[in-house]
């Protein structure tokens, strides 16, 4: 039989040797002693037996409450800075048609170039740290998020040399010089942001990982309370203008990235997690680029989808309608979508912390939990539009042509919200078909979501009930996994021998931050 003796906590940046004992009852073959990873690639074995849970209600209760407590928090942190950016735009308002403009102008390819990029790679940090903080490997979240931040400043260097020639690249796609000055001087100013964010994002997903979300709502009011504040001294007061607003923003997120560190150092967060700063955040990257990369791809293809159809929009038969309403439609997507995104990112805490703990089955009750809550939000989100589709647009405008158009793609977005995920770019080229081919017009771009958003829940249901929750939950082991030692009886008197014969440390520490993204061949067996 075999006996799993207890093994040592494991550091993931520290050259001790964790080693798990397996004793063996004496076979006819010679005495051996074998070490090698805990999981190596191909081997196929069962994941440990989880202990009876209650009823089955019960436990879907505690699912849900679980991922309330996590989720609610996000809800209402996503609110307040949905608030912030609304602020920022009406003192841009404020200032007048140019500032306004060129302001609109510079957020959005802000977001195309450089926001977009920096939340899409941070988010490849959270399968580990989730997965990570569920196996008790705690030291391996510091390690993983200092290497999160050191890439999103890496990455920061190219989009702030890009920012510095935004006026020429504007006036080379034919936008009027005086918008492209005004985006110029915005995003100029806007550059110190890039350095914040890149500590923004991967503090969120550390604490987030460790289902610590009330205190991101907390530090979020904080900023947001003293934002107005900012944005009057730097703007009148100071009498800044278009710089101030971007400055603004630049000092909120300062004030968010400040009070989440000293969240950390004060409540001894970091305890546990911390293991100081280390060189091996220079090493290692294979297992984050894996995941972060394809995560930026996923992202950028979701945000770069609206700015794509302002575009297209003003290529319609009546483009300042179009325009207006497909900013006024794009605000209420961004604030609807605040709330299945919060849901989907407490699911992946949650199922990440489970199949790092080795528990696929709760890993599943997680997962089917939440694509439950999902459906539910779409249906209010449904019911929502419906209800207000005559009078949303009314509060923006009182133009009659943008209340109608307004009105009559609503409900579409309701639907969109229904199966709402990442990938909606795959619905662009039936948007264009349906817009400007199949006479659908305005309302065709946004049918063209319609469809990408309804194939892709179509697909992730596919993929949700296919999954093998028991090999997921291997592969999450495998992800922080690091040595394991059999020992084999040596004598009849029961005496044991641990062989001397180690392997290097380099394969150690490979092995515990090896890819999540293996092949199938992962699945065949070994001796």
């Amino acid at each position: 039989m075999c006996h799993l003796t207890p093994h040592l906590p494991c550091k993931a940046n520290s050259d001790q040797e964790y080693l798990i004992s397996m004793k063996f009852q004496k076979t006819e073959q010679p005495d051996m002693t074998i070490t090698s990873p805990l999981i190596h690639k191909g081997i196929v074995t069962t994941p440990p037996v989880e202990k009876d849970s209650p009823a089955m209600q019960t436990r879907l209760f505690k699912e849900v409450i679980s991922i309330a407590k996590i989720s609610l928090p996000m809800i209402l942190t996503g609110l307040l800075l949905y608030c912030r950016s609304m602020i920022s735009m009406l003192f841009l308002g404020h200032l007048g048609e140019l500032a306004l403009a060129g302001g609109s102008l510079a957020v959005g390819f802000a977001n195309i170039t450089g926001y977009s990029i920096l939340s899409g790679l941070a988010v490849g940090m959270e399968p580990i740290c989730g997965q990570a903080y569920g196996a008790k490997k705690f030291t391996l979240l510091g390690l993983c998020l200092q290497r999160t931040v050191l890439l999103l400043l890496f990455t920061s260097l190219p989009i702030s040399l890009l920012w510095l020639y935004i006026k020429h690249i504007l006036l080379l796609c034919g936008q009027d010089e005086d918008i492209a000055t005004q985006a110029q001087f915005y995003l100029l100013y806007s550059i110190p942001d890039l350095l914040t964010q890149s500590f923004l994002h991967p503090l969120r997903i550390y604490l987030r990982t460790q289902s610590i979300t009330l205190p991101l709502t907390l530090c979020a009011t904080l900023s947001i309370l003293l934002h107005v504040p900012i944005n009057y001294l730097l703007v009148f007061h100071l009498n800044l203008g278009i710089k101030g607003v971007a400055l603004s923003g630049v000092w909120t997120n300062l004030n968010l990235v400040v009070s989440l560190i000293l969240y950390v150092v004060f409540s001894g967060t970091h305890k546990k997690t911390w293991g100081g700063f280390s060189v091996e955040c220079f090493t290692q990257w294979k297992s984050l680029l894996n995941l972060a990369i394809p995560s930026c791809i996923s992202v950028c293809l979701e945000w770069w989808w609206y700015e794509i159809m302002i575009l297209l929009c003003g290529l319609l038969v009546n483009p300042r309608a179009t325009v207006a309403s497909m900013g006024i439609l794009i605000q209420t997507t961004s604030l609807l979508y605040i709330f299945p995104s919060s849901l989907s990112f407490s699911v992946s805490t949650r199922v990440g912390n489970k199949l790092g703990a080795q528990k696929p089955s709760k890993a599943r009750l997680s997962a089917t939990v939440g694509l439950t809550c999902s459906f539910v939000l779409g249906a209010l989100a449904l019911v929502f539009t419906i209800v207000v589709r005559n009078i949303w647009a009314s509060m923006f405008t009182q133009d009659k042509e943008i209340i109608t158009l307004t009105s009559l793609v609503l409900p579409i977005i309701g639907l969109c919200e229904l199966g709402n995920c990442p990938q909606t770019t795959g619905g662009m080229p039936v948007a264009v078909w349906l817009g400007f081919f199949a006479g659908f017009d305005f309302q065709g771009l946004w049918l063209g979501l319609l469809a990408a958003q309804g194939s892709c829940a179509v697909t992730m249901l596919v993929v949700l009930s296919r999954t093998d929750w028991d090999f997921e939950a291997l592969r999450a082991k495998k992800l922080t996994s690091v040595v394991v030692v059999v020992v084999v009886d040596d004598d009849d008197d029961g005496s044991k021998k641990v062989g001397a014969e180690k392997p290097a440390k380099a394969e150690i520490k490979e092995d515990s931050l090896s890819s999540l993204a293996e092949s199938d061949e992962d699945k065949q067996s070994w001796v």
